[in-house]
């Protein structure tokens, strides 16, 4: 039984975590450009200095469809393709769910504790609120966005209106 639980779940979540890292990654170098580098003078307060949450926003944007893309041909690319309102509606739900997650973070950072440097950004808006983040995700993708098929049928299943 534990080994059949295992063989389920860990080659999934090590899929997940390594798009999760990738986009990580690319998240952070995003963010640290948009805020902290100026061109021409190099780093120092960036285009987006005075407005992290809105360079927060467009880095996550661009995270959330690479993780979207990278979760669904990958990640749960063994599952059928969800095509209904309800699993786009899930998705996009999750998304700003997980984004407002992600912005409390570097909101609390920002303006309650007064942290503006690209060490408090990068620990509280990148490095905790990815964590928080992505734990949020992983458990509501696989449940919600890209359920099993017998998950789906099931759900369908108990919401049929039974006839007498």
């Amino acid at each position: 039984m534990l080994r059949g639980l295992l063989n389920r779940h860990l080659g999934p979540s090590l899929k997940f975590l390594t798009v999760g890292g990738l986009v990580f990654l690319l998240d952070a170098a995003l963010y640290n450009l948009l805020v902290f580098w100026q061109p021409g003078q190099g780093w120092g307060h960036g285009v987006l200095f005075a407005h992290p949450i809105w360079a927060k926003v467009i880095t996550v944007s661009v995270a959330s469809c690479l993780t979207y893309l990278g979760n669904r041909l990958w990640t749960f690319g063994d599952r059928e393709v969800p095509r209904t309102t309800r699993s786009v509606l899930a998705f996009v739900l999750v998304n700003v769910i997980t984004t407002l997650l992600q912005l409390g973070c570097l909101a609390f950072s920002r303006y309650v504790l007064g942290l503006d440097s690209p060490l408090a950004d990068n620990i509280s808006g990148t490095l905790i609120g990815q964590v928080v983040s992505t734990s949020f995700r992983y458990v509501t993708y696989g449940r919600f966005v890209f359920p099993h098929q017998d998950a789906v049928v099931e759900q369908s299943r108990t919401a049929a209106p039974t006839t007498v």
